[in-house]
């Protein structure tokens, strides 16, 4: 028969709960965590009363527990395995643990079951959580909408019953149940989920608006265009999915060996067993010799290997802020040769500022009095637009007359009478409709100056007369820059920015970070996002991306590494991206990438040293008699070196290190392909 060695897929677990209900898979509502849970707790108990000599009628019934709990689940998976002629490489490290407790090496057996029982339930909760948060993102819509009928009366429906043609009525604050087309009514939406642009955008007549994002101070006659299974935020769901499903597992290092390695031992074991029985030998000093055998070439240190580097800089990560999910990913990291970015919430706060006041010539205001004039108006209004004034304000100590009759029209502004003075605030192309011959020439060009410059431009006018013009723009993060620079540095190409964003204000910030105009890629809805990313990846780059929103998550979920902003990321970018940014400090991608590469490069230096001695103590074995206590301290001292070198890791000089661009941007950090560009 033909026998297929795979190894045992991560475990789906069922899903337990949902965004929708503030619920979400817990750690121990998963078989994998509970019965992990039991054999690590069974081993650290036992491993302290062996090592202190207390009789083993203490410890070995613990070692036992450790076995079966941690090791029942891949065993009866392997098995079924083996009816359907393929080689669980888990059920081997089994077989490797029992056979270490029948020659007495029970310590070395609940170790490797131990390890093994972790990592599955690890991948179990990674599973389910990103599941739960996938399809949480369906919440967003609303789950019911009004709906227009013939007769001009109103319907309340689930907004899954929607189809095209139906119209529904949005109402201020209201999410949007359906994709369409507005037939009238204006109002600001927040389509940020979808988009990623920072600010409300006009709705009117013909504009387009989703499913899920949320109508400001107007009210909306909406015609649907789209059912609801075929919505923006239902194809978001099905992309992330599909590329979470569909991405190429990466495997660590050691595993792309361990494969045949498991096969090529299991081989050996049995001939070693079985020829010295052919020619006449002893079965018992063919068993131990087998055993022996078993024990010396099981791959003890070549997991420690791998899994003390890794672990060890993701711990050191995490100090500093950077939250890596498994051992996989922060072996990816080393590998990335191209970085895609986020705009809104990435490079930027994600928060519009103000970044510019003009008084115009002749109005007699000073900065401070207009920042002053226009908070007044804008003090009750709900707007972005309007905080971002008021906060200005506040920052400046400035002193906020009181402001009376207050009004708010959506797409243009907002008026209110202060100190006696009608004051309006809003769009200049709006205003210039209502008072084109008041408006000076002067107000024209700064406006245009500013939105040139690709910030938002806010007219404040005083009894119909423009007196300044605002600057408005969502602010660069401080280590934005730098870390453009510094990823470049590390990957021998430069980032390419995708963002949902104006083209405008996306070049401008491209400029201020040195992103080249070539790689700008602005106005992008989430499956361009995508699209942009396999581009990359087409041409032979193992992509990074970095994102916060919602529209970002499928690109996270498609790139070979996705790395989300923990304080401005969305829940699902959150769980989609492998790697998330807990404080929001760009500066700490490029360093974590760097102590990735040297990670690996450790565990390199481990599989090296674990060869030596696996070989060595192989060879004695075969060649000569290796005394069974010395394979022991054979083996369990190339495990120790492997795990102690591994753990260097540890120390904060190795982030200082990774940190430190003097250091780090040396040619051998570089990946190989980078180094010929």
């Amino acid at each position: 028969m033909s026998t297929t060695l795979t190894r045992r897929p991560a475990p789906v677990a069922p899903r337990r709960g949902s965004q929708a209900s503030g619920r979400r898979t817990k750690v121990f509502a998963l078989a994998e965590a509970r019965w992990a849970a039991v054999a690590a707790l069974a081993f650290l108990i036992a491993l302290p009363l062996q090592l202190t000599g207390v009789s083993a009628w203490l410890w070995a019934p613990l070692y036992a527990v450790a076995y079966v709990t941690g090791g029942w689940e891949p065993g009866w998976a392997g098995v079924q395995a083996l009816r359907a002629k393929t080689l669980d490489v888990d059920l081997l490290m089994i077989v490797a643990a029992i056979g270490a407790a029948s020659i007495g090496q029970v310590m070395d057996g609940a170790l490797l079951i131990v390890i093994f029982a972790t990592s599955g339930a690890l991948e179990a909760l990674a599973t389910a959580r990103t599941q739960d948060s996938v399809r949480g993102l369906l919440d967003l819509a609303p789950s019911t909408a009004t709906r227009l009928l013939d007769d001009g009366s109103e319907e309340l429906v689930a907004t899954g019953a929607l189809t095209v043609g139906h119209i529904v009525l949005v109402r201020p604050g209201e999410r949007v149940g359906a994709d369409g087309r507005v037939l009238d009514g204006a109002s600001e939406v927040d389509q940020a989920t979808i988009t990623g642009e920072p600010l409300p955008v006009v709705k009117e007549a013909g504009d387009e608006v989703f499913a899920g994002t949320l109508n400001g101070t107007g009210a909306l006659r909406v015609a649907v265009e789209r059912d609801a299974s075929d919505s923006v935020i239902a194809r978001i769901v099905r992309m992330v999915e599909e590329a979470s499903g569909t991405k190429a597992p990466t495997q660590l290092f050691i595993e792309k060996v361990e494969q045949r390695y498991s096969v090529g031992m299991v081989v050996a074991t049995l001939a070693v067993f079985l020829v010295p029985l052919a020619f006449g030998a002893q079965l018992t000093g063919s068993l131990l010799r087998a055993m022996t055998f078993m024990i010396v070439a099981s791959p003890c240190a070549v997991v420690l290997a791998t899994m003390p580097p890794l672990l060890s800089a993701i711990a050191t990560a995490g100090r500093h802020g950077v939250l890596v999910k498994s051992a996989v990913v922060m072996e990816q990291l080393g590998q990335v040769d191209a970085v895609a970015l986020d705009k809104t919430g990435t490079l930027t706060e994600g928060v519009p500022r103000v970044t510019g006041i003009r008084p115009l010539a002749g109005s007699g205001l000073s900065e401070n009095q207009l920042l002053a004039l226009a908070a007044s108006a804008e003090h009750s209004s709900e707007h972005p637009l309007a905080r971002a004034v008021v906060d200005a304000a506040r920052e400046r100590a400035l002193r906020i007359p009181g402001a009376e009759d207050f009004s708010s029209t959506p797409g243009i502004g907002v008026t209110a009478t202060v100190e006696g003075a009608a004051v309006a605030v809003g769009a200049p192309a709006r205003l210039i409709n209502g008072a084109t011959d008041t408006l000076s020439a002067a107000a024209t060009a700064v406006a245009e100056e500013l939105e040139r410059g690709g910030r938002t431009a806010v007219l404040v006018a005083r009894d119909g007369v423009p007196v300044g013009i605002l600057g408005i723009a969502d602010r660069l993060r401080p280590d934005a820059a730098a870390t453009v620079a510094a990823l470049k540095a590390l990957t021998g190409t430069g980032p390419v920015l995708v963002t949902g964003d104006n083209p405008r204000p996306a070049a401008r910030l491209a400029a201020e970070v040195g992103i080249t105009g070539d790689d700008v890629h602005a106005g992008l809805l989430p499956q361009e996002k995508v699209e942009a990313v396999r581009r990359l990846e087409r041409a032979g780059a193992k992509v990074l991306v970095i994102g916060d929103g919602v529209n970002d998550a499928p690109a996270l979920a498609a790139a070979h590494t996705g790395i989300a902003m923990g304080r401005a990321g969305s829940d699902l970018a959150l769980e989609t991206a492998d790697a998330v940014i807990v404080r929001d400090e760009l500066a700490t991608v490029p360093a974590v990438v760097a102590l990735s590469r040297r990670a690996r490069r450790l565990v390199v230096q481990n599989l090296v040293i674990a060869s030596v001695f696996i070989s060595g103590l192989v060879v004695w074995d075969l060649a000569g008699h290796l005394p069974l206590p010395l394979g022991v301290l054979g083996h369990e001292g190339s495990t120790v070196i492997v795990g102690l070198n591994g753990l260097r890791l540890l120390r904060d000089a190795a982030w200082q290190r990774a940190a430190n661009p003097s250091a780090r941007f040396h040619l051998a950090d570089r990946p190989l392909g980078a180094r010929f560009r």
